[in-house]
């Protein structure tokens, strides 16, 4: 029962915060301006945002470091490239109107360098968006007041603490666990707090810096869109916008 209820919050924080990016991502770009997706998969992005825009193939580019994805975006005639988001990015400066990161920040080993290689690549006046879960949850407080593993922290590299009682998983069961490969896709590594990032952000000088929160557990659905604008901080899930 807990976990059905705290399913449903997790659905509705994921339906919002994605919502709201892709609704910053299409204002950022609109009619002319060219986009990066970072962690581009397959490039569900490009179609929602095709259907959102009617944005053309020629505006849109992908980095991706798994290569069966990348065959597969590429087989679809999508301009999808493989690379690691760790390392340096294989575009010059000031090239993108805007670039986007959704649930991607927490699976890299650098993130801040990431973010600093997305300052360099947008173009003057250019946008990033990113969604991450944040660390600093009251939910997260709840876990570790009482022995467990944070939710929205860094997942183990075992499948017997994925299995047991040791992580309270909200994620859809469909999500096939990674957790002791040696190329992980959903462990998450490296987890931010709302006011961290959005420090960091303002460090590496980036303008109209927007942050909000989703998903202020364990409160109700019916509460959280109110709950979220008076305490973005400990929401469970984060978008930030924030300008070159």
């Amino acid at each position: 029962m807990l976990q059905h209820y705290f399913k449903n919050l997790y659905r509705r924080t994921m339906d919002e915060a994605y919502g709201l990016a892709f609704e910053q991502i299409t204002q950022a770009i609109h009619e002319d301006g060219s986009v990066l997706d970072c962690g581009a998969n397959t490039g569900g992005s490009f179609h929602r945002l095709q259907r959102q825009i009617n944005l053309d193939t020629s505006r849109y580019q992908g980095i991706e470091w798994n290569q069966g994805c990348v065959d597969q975006a590429q087989a679809k005639g999508l301009n999808i490239i493989q690379g690691d988001l760790n390392r340096q990015l294989p575009f010059d400066n000031d090239s993108f109107r805007c670039v986007f990161a959704l649930s991607v920040l927490e699976h890299l080993l650098n993130p801040c360098a990431f973010m600093r290689e997305c300052h360099r690549v947008l173009e003057p006046q250019g946008t990033l968006v990113l969604l991450t879960p944040n660390i600093s949850t009251l939910f997260t407080i709840a876990l570790l007041i009482v022995g467990k593993m944070p939710s929205s922290g860094p997942h183990p590299d075992s499948n017997a603490l994925l299995a047991g009682e040791e992580l309270f998983k909200v994620s859809s069961p469909n999500l096939l666990p990674d957790t002791e490969s040696e190329t992980p896709v959903h462990r998450h590594l490296v987890v931010f707090s709302y006011r961290v990032l959005h420090r960091y952000l303002n460090m590496l000088g980036f303008t109209d810096i927007k942050g909000y929160g989703f998903g202020l557990y364990p409160f109700p659905n019916f509460l959280q869109h109110i709950l979220e604008k008076l305490d973005p901080y400990h929401c469970h899930q984060m978008v930030f916008i924030a300008e070159k």
